[in-house]
């Protein structure tokens, strides 16, 4: 699509080899959408004000049924009877309202219009997968259109905005710069927003310079019977020139101050003694402040005012066009009224980065009822040179070309013109090279672990101290383990981003706290691990359990890589796990989920650590094979030919291991037992979770591997006998468990 400003000198002139370039291209691509393809084009109304820009554009398409398809969408304060119920004008235009939103949650403050964009986006998804337009457009800067824009960008429709690259002065502008990111194309109306707009990057190529959609209507209206409109609205005594048109609205960023301008406002206007039309204000947050105020004051029952909800466009266009003076903050005085010459009194900072004409007034600092007074002196019944900074009368013909032109063959994903940087030839090698880490802490039952791990999950150098018995000297030790190992990574040209924690026990990770541990662990309950290592090294802490941990390491270095549900088991000194399900670890209402290795397997099996019996772990932990190694050993029936056992060593789980290999019959047995408990264990998993991936961790995993595989089938049902199970590859799953929290934090993974 091509529209260089330098194809056409101003809004009112545009060469004739223009539009034949731009009829040809629109003939190709006819052609290459289909011939008989019309454009389906939803337009998106939410208040009177858009509804006068829209409105043009909507009888443009109306009149062109050959080439468009037009759905209309009333939404917002349209539908609201406070607000004069304009969805009725919309009607009396003989427009077809394909669906009707009520989207306005009333409340008229910074709450009810967050809650009124929220509801829309909850509605519009249905409405939009109903109609399928092949774009939308949307008006302006109000939350109301934001959410349009939202919606129809998330559901890949295409989206055409009109006013956008304008300067306000308040929330306006952002929604509007946001909407105009969101959009693909862009209907601006002066000069200066077109090279806004390409100032914020957007492709010129999709941006239209055609002026305001309204002042096709309002520089052809026919004033004729301007009189009988005037009377009709301000009485049979008032004459042309000598009354008011007022118009404010709330400024939502400074709604007290916005308030008490009013009041000033109507104190001052009550003052001059002129005949005055009040149009009720928008719905923005304070609204509803300012309708009190003037109920207080009595406007809509003093005989110099008349104060109404709605007056049509094209009378509205009259009432102003033959005032002696506009006063408010509302866009129309400075954008419509300039076309007509009438003298505009701007107020506070509403719309002060607008472009306006010589008839505008700003009173920016309306802080006192004589300064209004006084700008209400200067402006009344002057008249004007008329302007036509935002249009000419001809933007319509000019949208609908530019519709036209649109290829819906290319690709929809919107491409932004970023201006070349220069490339920062002062950066430093070392900060080049340097690598982005995670200080990981695994506490076990016997060894304190601490580890520097890149993103990549490379382990750069581990640390190993004895886990000390006593809480103070546990607590300590971890600190001083930490801060050694943040300074050996500067030396290592590592930048530690943050420390992650893997510990046996229940963990509440929100708050980074310990509740209670294993016996393994001893004063190791209610422990607050976040704050004196955050106070300590000045980083963010993330603390987790050890199976969770295990769990989240297969997620971001494992076999888990990309699976949206797994289950990960740990066999070790005991049995843990984690569970992730729909790529998120599953905690638990009290952060007891995936205590998989107190899953009971058996109503009269041995006691269990947790003070039940029949436990997995009472079975398959290494405790429980060391508990049953030194029987066999106290009864002489452990050791076989080949074996033998140290008098100063403890006998343990890797000993009845290498029994069991050599071929000791009661050691096999035992084995046998402890896989067929972590089988069922698995079963029950399947049956319960129906993961597609189980993953066994941890020193004795691949001894009980090919039991557990059996067991499956023997006793899972068929619909789960497929599910993989697989030993886990990775050599520290707790201490990369403890890094992934850190590391998936700053890649903005939600954790």
């Amino acid at each position: 699509i091509v529209h260089r400003c330098s194809e056409y000198n101003s809004l009112g002139g545009m060469p004739e080899l223009y539009f034949k370039n731009l009829s040809k291209r629109n003939k190709q691509i006819m052609e290459k959408n289909g011939n008989n393809r019309k454009l389906r084009v939803c337009v998106a109304t939410c208040n009177r004000a858009d509804y006068s820009k829209l409105a043009p554009i909507m009888f443009g398409i109306k009149t062109e049924p050959e080439f468009f398809e037009l759905d209309v969408v009333v939404l917002g304060s349209h539908l609201i009877d406070d607000y004069g119920n304009t969805y009725r004008m919309i009607e009396q235009d003989d427009f077809d309202i394909n669906t009707r939103l009520h989207t306005i949650v009333r409340g008229e403050d910074e709450a009810a219009m967050v809650e009124s964009v929220g509801l829309a986006l909850v509605k519009l998804p249905d409405v939009l997968n109903r109609l399928k337009p092949d774009i939308m457009i949307v008006h302006g800067d109000r939350f109301d259109a934001l959410a349009l824009a939202t919606s129809a960008a998330l559901m890949n429709i295409r989206i055409l905005h009109i006013e956008g690259g304008e300067v306000s002065g308040t929330i306006d502008d952002s929604i509007r710069h946001a909407i105009t990111k969101l959009a693909h194309y862009h209907v601006c109306c002066t000069r200066s927003a077109e090279q806004h707009l390409i100032s914020m990057c957007e492709d010129h190529d999709r941006i239209l310079l055609a002026g305001c959609p309204s002042y096709d209507k309002l520089l052809s209206a026919k004033n004729k019977d301007y009189m009988s409109i005037i009377r009709m609205w301000l009485g049979d005594d008032v004459k042309s020139k000598d009354y008011i048109v007022a118009l404010q609205h709330p400024v939502t960023t400074d709604i007290k101050h916005s308030i008490k301008m009013f009041e000033l406002t109507l104190d001052a206007l009550i003052s001059f003694n002129k005949r005055t039309l009040v149009l009720f204000p928008n719905i923005d947050a304070g609204s509803k402040e300012m309708v009190r105020v003037m109920r207080k004051k009595g406007i809509e029952h003093h005989p110099n005012f008349r104060a109404v909800k709605h007056v049509p466009f094209d009378q509205f266009i009259q009432l102003v066009a033959h005032a002696g003076c506009m006063i408010g903050n509302s866009s129309c005085g400075v954008r419509e009224v300039g076309a007509f010459g009438t003298p505009v009194i701007n107020l506070g900072t509403r719309q002060i980065g607008r472009e306006t004409g010589e008839n505008v007034l700003h009173v920016r600092d309306a802080d006192t009822q004589d300064k209004i007074l006084q700008a209400l002196h200067l402006q009344f019944g002057k008249q004007y040179p008329c302007s036509k900074i935002y249009g000419d009368g001809n933007a319509v013909p000019r949208i609908l070309k530019f519709l036209k032109s649109i290829d819906l063959q290319e690709p929809l994903q919107k491409k932004f013109c970023f201006p070349p940087v220069k490339e920062n030839i002062s950066q430093d090698i070392d900060h080049i090279l340097e690598t982005l880490s995670a200080l990981a802490v695994d506490l076990g039952g016997t060894n304190l672990r601490v580890a520097i791990v890149s993103m990549k999950g490379e382990i750069v150098k581990k640390y190993t101290q004895f886990n000390p018995k006593t809480y103070e000297e546990r607590i300590n030790l971890i600190l001083q383990m930490c801060v050694e190992a943040a300074a050996e990574a500067v030396k290592l040209n590592c930048r530690i981003l943050g420390v992650g924690i893997s510990t046996g026990g229940r963990v509440n990770p929100r708050e980074g706290i310990v509740l209670h541990s294993t016996k393994l662990i001893q004063e190791w309950n209610s422990v607050d691990l976040r704050t004196p290592l955050s106070d300590t090294l000045h980083l963010p802490v993330w603390v987790d359990n050890d199976g969770n941990c295990a769990a989240l390491a297969e997620r971001k270095f494992g076999q888990g890589k990309g699976l949206e549900n797994f289950v990960t088991l740990i066999t070790g000194t005991g049995i843990g796990g984690g569970i992730i399900h729909q790529h998120e670890l599953i905690h638990g209402s009290s952060f007891c989920a995936a205590e998989l290795g107190h899953l009971v397997v058996s109503l009269d099996g041995p006691d269990c650590s947790c003070g039940s019996h029949g436990c997995i772990e009472a079975y398959a932990s290494g405790m429980a094979l060391q508990r049953e190694a030194k029987k066999l050993h106290d009864e002489d029936l452990l050791l076989v030919e080949g074996m033998s056992v140290p008098k100063d060593e403890a006998v343990g789980a890797l000993h009845l291991i290498q029994a069991a290999k050599l071929g000791n019959a009661k050691a096999q047995s035992i084995l046998r037992t402890a896989g067929t408990a972590l089988g069922l264990g698995v079963v029950n998993i399947l049956h319960t979770m129906n993961p597609s991936l189980v993953i066994l961790s941890g020193v004795l995993a691949s001894h009980y591997i090919h039991i557990v595989k059996d067991v499956i089938r023997q006793q899972a049902l068929s619909s789960v006998q497929d599910v993989d199970v697989v030993v886990s590859d990775l050599v520290d799953p707790a201490l990369l468990g403890a890094a992934s929290m850190v590391l998936d934090y700053t890649t903005r993974r939600i954790y």
